[in-house]
């Protein structure tokens, strides 16, 4: 480079902070690293595995992955964009267009094309293996079958190919449509298949995420030539023995996940069972009729049947051609009319009832007369069909939430055991073909028919504490209190009941609970009083309303203010009352409650509503003896908070419903079983919480100060030295700002309280979304709960793995999969393992091991219990609401009540 003209140096932003020439290793001075101007600091990135771990009794099981072979990596994929035209160069906008028209550009110029396999996304991006012999390829396509939905003029139903009512007969015997197409397909970039052997090594880059989205595109390919509905990785078939009936015209609709993974053995095809809702296919009316849950056709809201069926797809009686519905028409079908032009080529028309329309040309109609056609022409050009004609499709997806009772049946009928669960897997594979698929067979992928085999290891379960000194091991991830007290029982006084209008002997169930308490050591006086609900008024009440109405007894009958709240609900689930009492109580008054739907009644039932009762009352129903003693590895013997992180969204549907993000805690250290929570709302469909560090003039409004200060008091004046962070629902994709953005809000924070303060961090990812299962080999059962995984079918570099600390029973064990992003803490991956093993049995709610860990599970419940606070039905994005409460997303975001300084370190989630 020496006598080389070099560019001049970038201009220096002003925020950089010059380094002191022979400073070691040319780092910045200290001095230059404290001010708030100094240089980006470097990126956070995902830690690797530091070792493997060995603790616990060995397992040998096998996992829903399934070897891939990858021949040569020479190779390179050419990544081409897709522009498609109509012949008039109108550029083509419906979507399900581009296969078909992919698929005859390839058949026609296959020679042009160098006979090349493609990898086609159905819209914008094709890949190829190796050049196309031209940077810019231009094609004309004609497809001679593609239905269409233009209708021949004057009728309300025709179409080009004529065999609806109304096509002429001329156009009968032409038997299909003809449209031509130019399709351009430039080249972008190139990709090197050797991208793939390094991901395999555990260096990920931006090259090897692109050859997986070409191997998984692959995927997709071969099942829509399948005729498959496709919903991201996952694939549907269109086969009646995969549907399950929900109620309500929904259908569950069994297929199959299926995605490339990147492990320690290699690379491997993940397979597993998936399902996703569909629309019951079939007549229109039977479906409305279901989905409104009516008796009769006359009972439909066709306001809602108009929005329910926008853009689905039927298909019309007796053309059998598909259409898209755009919406209903104004008037009935006996008195809705178009203008018909006469055959008579005098060119006069006349003005003609649908009815008479599709009368005239012999179709008999049952039922339509008194009802509004289906719509499925232009803005300005309606197209009618009666609406008894009209056939909804099969494999169209239903996107909406499903209702408790949908949701309960999803659940019994899709379950399956493990056995029967590896032998659809199996089949699957077989039936899936894809040493078929020419394009895999192209790259030199070939899939191994063979589950893949792991080595697991089973902790052992913590041992618990109960009261007057009890100690036990659970047994299979379960425990009970039959003969134990609770091991800080607390004391139910200053309470009262309330009842909305339950038929149930309030006198009897408080007895009953009095008695119970009494076994476990929990004393609960009598109640100062019984509040019930006046029944005559509360047809058509509002909620809030019998709420308040509730509440003036209460405040008008008791001598102050009650410690606790019993409250009887008429609905076991989605009780309307359930959020308003909630806000009531907790928000405005700072009352304690337990809400319950008293239909079966018993020993079991009560003793599982104390569990919860005493949590909430300051209570504990048991801990760990590591807890208790305490001697948990870096935790017992230094101050360490325990955070656990949620955000939840809006339902299928509700997409500008606020997001809610909820922070818990731990307290009373050494404790790790005492938890309070923070419950925030932010933008919509925001995952990163963004109210972690909140600083305005000399405050800090974020959540973390509160929780910090809450440990601080609750943990004889000690600050948190060890800060473990359990992250809840994000994927992969996002790890990089969980630790760049919020690992930065809570060390900020920190800073904010105390700018000497340095606590280590260790932040873990949960996930449960994901697709992986273990299986023992030749057995019934589910895997033992306690199960740990860390190898062969984990991250070739990242320190991760999976965990089953719960008993499945029912159905097949889903394991939680835990990434750990950073540890400066230092855990051995042993230590670490039995921690999160450890606090999967700290749930206060229930006496079994759960499936995640407490603090997340407890994140899940406070952001559920406080979002019921607020309806959120009606939230336009320039909504805004009272002040004081706990809001992060700016402007439009309606705010959340503060909870009541009295309950707001209590465990009010449980």
């Amino acid at each position: 480079m020496e006598g080389e003209d070099l560019p001049p140096p970038p201009p220096m932003s002003s925020d950089v902070v010059p380094i002191k020439a022979g400073s070691e290793k040319g780092s910045p001075s200290r001095a230059s690293q404290k001010g708030h101007g100094q240089p980006s600091k470097p990126k956070r990135i995902p830690m690797a595995r530091p070792a493997i771990a060995n603790k616990g009794q060995r397992i040998n099981l096998v996992a829903n992955h399934f070897r891939v072979n990858v021949k040569s990596t020479d190779d390179h994929f050419y990544h081409y964009s897709v522009l498609l035209k109509y012949e008039d160069d109108r550029p083509v906008d419906g979507k399900g267009v581009g296969r078909k028209v992919i698929d005859k550009m390839k058949q026609t110029y296959g020679s042009e094309l160098a006979n090349k396999e493609f990898a086609y996304d159905g819209e914008k991006t094709l890949f190829t293996l190796g050049p196309l012999p031209h940077v810019k390829n231009e094609f004309v396509v004609v497809i001679e079958d593609l239905p269409s939905g233009r209708t021949e003029k004057g009728s309300p139903g025709g179409s080009p190919g004529g065999d609806s009512p109304g096509g002429s007969s001329k156009r009968l015997r032409k038997p299909y449509n003809t449209k031509t197409f130019k399709v351009e397909l430039n080249f972008a970039t190139k990709i090197p298949m050797s991208s793939i052997v390094q991901a395999m090594k555990g260096h990920e880059s931006e090259n090897s995420q692109e050859a997986f989205r070409v191997l998984d595109i692959i995927l997709r390919q071969h099942s829509a030539s399948q005729g498959c509905l496709l919903v991201r990785q996952s694939f549907f078939h269109n086969n009646p023995s995969n549907f399950i009936d929900l109620g309500g015209g929904v259908m569950g609709c069994r297929g199959f996940h299926s995605s490339f993974r990147t492990t320690q053995s290699g690379l491997s095809l993940n397979i597993d069972v998936s399902t996703t809702m569909i629309v019951k296919p079939g007549p229109v009316m039977d479906f409305l009729v279901a989905n409104q849950k009516v008796d009769h056709p006359n009972q439909i809201d066709w306001q809602k049947a108009k929005r329910t069926l926008k853009n689905l797809r039927i298909r019309v009686h007796p053309s059998n051609q598909e259409y898209k519905i755009v919406g209903l028409s104004d008037l009935p079908c006996s008195e809705q009319t178009f203008t018909l032009k006469q055959r008579n080529g005098d060119g006069q028309s006349a003005e003609v009832t649908v009815s008479q329309y599709f009368k005239d040309k012999n179709t008999v109609l049952r039922y339509s007369d008194d009802y509004p056609c289906i719509n499925v022409g232009k803005p300005k050009r309606p197209t009618f069909f009666p609406i008894e004609l009209c056939n909804l499709v099969s494999l169209q997806r239903y996107t909406k939430a499903l209702n408790s009772l949908q949701r309960a049946s999803l659940v019994e009928k899709s379950r399956q055991k493990p056995q029967e669960r590896m032998h659809i897997l199996n089949d699957l594979l077989k039936r899936s073909n894809y040493d078929a698929e020419p394009m895999l067979r192209a790259c030199g992928v070939s899939i191994s028919p063979t589950f893949t085999q792991v080595d697991g290891r089973v902790l052992q379960a913590p041992k618990l504490k109960t009261g007057n000194g009890g100690d036990f091991f659970p047994r299979d991830g379960r425990w009970n209190f039959n003969n134990k007290t609770l091991i800080r029982p607390c004391h139910v006084d200053r309470w009262a009941v309330v009842n909305f209008s339950t038929r149930c002997q309030v006198k009897n169930l408080v007895n009953d609970l009095i008695r119970c308490g009494q076994m476990k050591g929990v004393k609960i006086d009598q109640p100062f009083n019984v509040f019930e609900e006046d029944r005559k008024n509360i047809r058509g009440t509002a909620p809030n309303v019998r709420v308040d109405e509730m509440f003036e007894q209460v405040k008008t009958k008791l001598p102050g203010a009650p410690r606790f709240l019993l409250c009887l609900l008429p609905e076991r689930k989605n009780s309307d009352i359930y959020g308003p009492w909630k806000r009531k109580c907790l928000a405005d008054f700072g009352i304690v409650t337990q809400c319950l739907a008293p239909t079966r009644v018993n020993d079991q039932y009560l003793t599982n509503l104390l569990l919860k009762i005493n949590a909430k009352l300051d209570g504990m129903n048991s801990l760990l003896q590591v807890e208790d003693i305490p001697s948990i590895p870096l935790v017992s013997k230094v101050p360490t908070i325990i955070l656990g992180m949620d955000v939840s969204h809006g339902s299928p549907g509700q997409s500008d419903r606020p997001s809610i993000a909820a922070v818990v805690s731990s307290r009373q250290w050494p404790l790790i079983s005492k938890y309070r929570a923070s419950v925030h709302t932010q933008s919509p469909k925001l995952e990163m919480i963004d109210s972690l560090f909140k600083p305005m003039d000399k405050n800090d409004n974020g959540i973390i100060r509160q929780l910090m200060l809450d440990f601080y008091t609750s943990s004889g004046k000690r600050k948190p030295d060890h800060v473990i962070i359990f992250r809840d629902g994000v994927s992969e994709s996002q790890f990089n700002q969980v630790l760049n953005i919020e690992l930065d809000q809570i060390m900020a924070a920190c800073k904010f309280l105390d700018e000497n303060w340095n606590p280590k961090f260790t932040v873990i990812v949960a996930q449960k979304n994901h697709h992986t299962k273990f299986f023992i080999p030749n057995d019934q059962n589910n895997v033992p709960p306690g199960t740990v995984i860390d190898n062969k079918v984990c991250h070739p570099r990242n320190y991760d793995f999976y965990m089953c600390s719960h008993k499945g029973a029912i159905g097949t064990t889903r394991p939680t999969h835990y990434h750990v992003l950073l540890d400066q803490v230092g855990f051995t991956p042993d230590d670490l393992q039995e921690l999160v093993h450890s606090l999967s049995y700290v749930y206060q709610r229930s006496t079994t091991a759960i499936s995640v860990v407490a603090p997340i599970c407890y994140a899940h419940l406070a952001a559920t219990q406080v979002g019921q606070f607020m309806k959120f039905d009606d939230y336009q994005s320039d909504t805004s609401s009272s002040q004081g409460g706990h809001s992060s997303g700016g402007g439009g975001v309606p705010e959340l009540p503060r909870l009541h300084e009295k309950v707001r370190s209590s465990m009010f989630f449980c």
